[in-house]
């Protein structure tokens, strides 16, 4: 054969691959592009405002849940189901369970429960556009927006934000369908689609790596559900792929835990580190019976369910087709019955679990401090959680001030002070502190957000709480340098203003002890009496200060004793001025 016949026989090749593969309609194109863009954003959105509205909404309720979480693992799991169905992301129920970990509030025995009930938890998405109301959508989201914008009301507005959010969610999945569908027009697009489908089991792993980076690089489980679901929907992809796409989203939503891990204490990123563990197994052992898996929630949904509700109402059972009735509630089903089966299956060995999580991830050698700034991010996204955590950061703060009354009373009852509890002293001030710094940071991240005023109102609180309790240790710790100083020097008070010192000291104690249960039980009508208890003692400072004058003029004292006394007599009045702010903020009093 000549090189001219050759050439002809190629070029005829050419042209007739041409004829068979058109060009792309850009116009085609673009429009599915910035249709998938426009509805996975407002699919993103409406999940955001959704969540924040109905954690709005449960208020406190969800901080009930979260404080209720013991070492029973069967509670632990139901907390964690309910608080991510209020959240609407196991994602976020998960970056908060870290976060509460790495701030000492909850074990790791307690955190594993309450990530294998979040697993749970994100599936009533699907549930949720399986209800046939994706044209509703849009005026759902048009009414809701008017309660919101013009109600006065927290309550409603925030219920209407949810319900404006599952307008938009549902607009934004209607808008992906539409943009699935144009893809139907491209069928270079469809072979793409196509070339990816789970009829083997190295199918099934493809599908299972496309769906673990496709909600990697969303960070939302929830969103990439939505994507599976309107492309199956347009019939691009089988209810087989689907699944398989659907079993790597639950590995590919652990990246959000592992990132809020990043710095985070040993606890912390063993809870991380589970939720990966967890999810990776379960999509493995459901994976190797992959095939037998989608056979049974088909029969499941469409025959075994059905059949089982002629029974019980007495009426006849109508076998479906043969193809999937709804494929949007066999997607639905499949996320939901895997998450149940798999955390029932882990849920007996949990304790296990926490073991082999310290054995992998072993503490480490210097002792771990959790401090407050390294939950500020974690928080933000769930701000009635948040306000939450800096109210018990504030507690521990309260609790630290009482510590220091009482090494204060030792170190001044001893002969020689003990310079290791001086300097415990000295150092629990500086923590208390950089605490309240924390605080004030952390604060003003949660209070710029779009939150309640019920939340504005006790950060605003809390901001002054924590002020107050620094000014408390600033003061105890005068105290203690005055006392210092005053041995340094070769000096002591007699017996009887010691005796003086001491009574005041205990009054105080016990008034400041008070208060802390007040906090902790968040006795808001407690003011009256703080007050009567507050003027008590500052009535006895008074007689203090008049006893010690007259006393002064009846013996020669010298003028550094006299200056210590009087310091700190006035430093313990200052303790009970800040007390006495203290209770007034826990009132709700400007």
């Amino acid at each position: 054969m000549s090189f001219e016949v050759l050439l002809a026989s190629a070029t005829s090749v050419a042209e007739a691959s041409t004829a068979e593969s058109p060009a792309l309609d850009l116009e085609i194109v673009a429009k599915m592009v910035f249709g998938l863009i426009g509805g996975l954003g407002l699919f993103l959105l409406g999940m955001k405002n959704m969540s924040e509205g109905m954690q709005a909404v449960a208020g406190t309720g969800l901080r009930r849940m979260i404080s209720a979480v013991t070492n029973n693992r069967y509670l632990a799991t139901t907390v964690g189901v309910v608080v991510t169905c209020l959240v609407q992301s196991s994602s976020v129920t998960t970056v908060m369970v870290v976060g509460f970990v790495n701030s000492g509030l909850m074990t790791l025995a307690q955190a594993i429960g309450v990530i294998m009930g979040a697993n749970i938890g994100t599936t009533i998405t699907g549930w949720i556009l399986v209800l046939k109301i994706g044209k509703y959508g849009l005026p759902t989201l048009g009414i809701a927006a008017v309660f919101y914008l013009f109600s006065k009301g927290d309550r409603i507005r925030y219920l209407a934000m949810a319900i404006m959010g599952v307008g938009m969610v549902f607009f934004g999945l209607e808008l992906m369908k539409e943009s699935c569908g144009e893809i139907k027009k491209l069928p270079q697009f469809v072979e793409a689609f196509h070339s990816v489908t789970a009829d083997s089991y190295l199918g099934v792993a493809q599908c299972l790596l496309v769906g673990c980076v496709l909600t990697v690089l969303v960070q939302s489980s929830s969103a990439t559900l939505g994507i599976t679901i309107a492309a199956a929907t347009q019939g691009l992809i089988s209810y087989e792929t689907a699944a398989a796409l659907v079993l790597g989203e639950n590995i590919g939503t652990t990246i959000t835990a592992l990132l809020a891990s990043i710095g985070a204490t040993t606890n912390a990123r063993r809870a991380a580190y589970f939720h990966v563990l967890f999810n990776m197994i379960g999509v493995l052992w459901i994976s190797s019976i992959f095939f037998q898996y989608i056979k049974f929630i088909p029969w499941l949904m469409f025959t075994g369910m059905p059949q089982l509700t002629a029974f019980v109402t007495g009426k006849e059972f109508s076998p479906p087709a043969e193809a999937i009735p709804n494929i949007t509630l066999a997607i639905a089903a499949t996320h939901s019955v895997f998450n149940i089966a798999n955390t029932t299956v882990f849920l007996p060995f949990s304790s296990r679990f926490a073991k082999l999580m310290q054995r992998i991830v072993p503490d480490k050698q210097q002792r771990e401090t959790p401090h407050l700034t390294s939950l500020d991010v974690r928080m933000l996204d769930t701000p009635t959680i948040g306000i939450e955590q800096s109210r018990l950061e504030i507690i521990r703060m309260a609790e630290g001030c009482e510590e220091m009354m009482r090494w204060l009373k030792e170190l001044r009852g001893q002969d020689e002070p003990d310079d290791y509890l001086v300097g415990r002293l000295f150092r629990r001030e500086e923590v208390l502190d950089s605490i309240q710094d924390e605080i004030v940071v952390f604060m003003t991240n949660l209070l710029s957000a779009n939150v309640p005023h019920e939340i504005i109102e006790e950060g605003r609180q809390q901001l002054r709480m924590a002020d107050e309790l620094e000014s408390i240790s600033d003061y105890i710790r005068s105290i203690l340098k005055f006392h210092l100083k005053l041995r340094k020097q070769g000096h002591r008070f007699d017996e009887q203003h010691c005796a003086d010192l001491n009574q005041l000291h205990d009054e105080i104690d016990v008034y400041f002890r008070q208060l802390i249960d007040g906090l902790k039980e968040r006795k808001m009508d407690m003011l009256d009496e703080s007050r009567s208890q507050a003027s008590e003692i500052k009535q006895h400072a008074k007689k203090l200060r008049k006893k010690h004058l007259e006393w002064l003029s009846h013996q020669k004292v010298e003028p550094f004793v006299n200056v210590a006394y009087t310091s700190t007599l006035n430093s313990y009045v200052r303790v009970r001025d800040h007390a006495l702010n203290l209770a007034e903020a826990l009132a709700g009093e400007k």
